[in-house]
């Protein structure tokens, strides 16, 4: 008997979702699918496209591990709204994993497990037409997927109460942290330099990364870190947004432009390279994570692998992944959030405990481990 075949919907991985954490995690995945896939009785077939921008391409045949190629992942609406389930149908595997919830697979003759890492546009709605498309994607996910993984207990929990959900169809698995990449080592102090003349960045800086949505609620931290610097003269820091457009660049822009002006600026970088992001981690005197909601937050994970002092929102899953070694602060309160960013900025005895507490947490989220307990629940499913 041959082991189950699985293809893997690799959509996320185009050029469109780079710099998102959900890229990230497919990336993950597919490289240690394509490595312990046999380990676990499991062959893989990753729907790839022949397109220079679909990074799913990197990742070569071997065994077990059969990349099938097809030119419906150029055609983005064809291919998530019909085309993906349609090819699974034809191809006759035995299951679908689909690293996200934004392909709509409606059950029939192939069962399919789905990833919804955060219920976002449901917590926290916001009225568009793509709001509304993502909507329906969760809700066909949550309904027609044989299994959901998801990234945390907060996103588990809501996935019951919005959906009504049993606790046996959904399984957590938190996401992992490239330690090879975020850790403690000390960059060069040239190398370090020459990114922040090249950035602007020739103050300290209090830092947050992550694409510009509403969700970060990024107008308050920037109204928090204004406020914080007219009452207290004695410090004096940049601010400093690194991270792609997304639909809340605008408001906050809005925001940076009536605070500008003021003691200390509002900086924003764009989306960043590798080297140029863990250059920009270490160099900030603070990470802040002041989202409103997240599923799991990979950032905040890297920041503290960094070694960087990194303070969070009390909200949404934050405590829950960062362990509850950090300081925690009200993310609709900007007096909370402005208090608690001046304790960690005025006392290093806390930002060493902060940077300390931080880093051994991180030390616990492994893709390694992530991608064996997915193959776990695939191989459960496809079995």
């Amino acid at each position: 008997m041959s082991p189950p075949t699985i293809a893997v919907d690799t959509w996320v991985m185009g050029a469109h979702a780079r710099n998102q954490g959900v890229y990230a995690y497919s990336a993950q995945l597919m490289n240690y699918f394509r490595e312990l896939g046999p380990q676990h009785g499991l062959q893989f077939k990753p729907f790839v496209s022949a397109s220079s921008d679909h990074d799913a391409n990197a990742f070569g045949a071997a065994t077990g591990f059969q990349p099938r190629s097809t030119r419906l992942l150029r055609h983005s609406c064809l291919w998530r709204f019909g085309g993906a389930w349609a090819l699974a149908s034809l191809d006759g595997v035995d299951l679908v994993f689909s690293p996200h919830c934004t392909t709509l697979y409606a059950g029939g003759p192939v069962p399919s497990v789905t990833t919804i890492h955060d219920l976002i546009p449901v917590v926290l709605p916001w009225e568009s037409r793509i709001a509304r498309t993502l909507r329906f994607l969760l809700w066909s996910a949550a309904r027609n997927s044989r299994a959901i993984i998801t990234v945390s207990q907060h996103s588990k929990a809501d996935l019951m109460r919005v959906y009504g959900l049993p606790d046996s169809r959904i399984h957590v698995i938190y996401n992992g942290c490239d330690h090879r990449v975020f850790n403690c080592t000390a960059l060069d102090a040239h190398l370090l330099e020459a990114t922040r003349r090249r950035l602007g960045l020739d103050r300290p800086y209090v830092l947050h990364y992550g694409a510009i949505k509403p969700n970060k609620n990024l107008q308050r931290l920037i109204v928090a870190c204004r406020s914080l610097l007219e009452r207290n003269p004695n410090l004096d820091f940049d601010l400093v947004l690194a991270g792609a457009r997304d639909s809340g660049y605008e408001d906050v822009m809005r925001t940076v432009q009536q605070a500008n002006g003021a003691r200390g600026r509002v900086i924003l970088t764009g989306a960043l390279n590798q080297q140029d992001l863990v250059t920009v981690i270490k160099g900030a005197t603070l990470a802040v994570f002041p989202s409103l909601y997240e599923g799991f937050c990979i950032p905040m994970i890297e920041s503290m692998a960094c070694g960087t002092p990194t303070i969070a929102a009390n909200s949404s899953c934050l405590p829950e992944v960062s362990g509850g070694v950090l300081r925690y602060f009200d993310p609709c309160s900007e007096e909370e959030m402005s208090a608690c960013i001046e304790a960690a900025l005025e006392s290093q005895e806390l930002r060493r405990d902060l940077s300390d507490k931080g880093r051994h947490r991180a030390a616990q989220f492994e893709w390694r481990r992530c991608a064996e307990q997915t193959l776990a629940v695939l191989a459960q499913v496809a079995g």
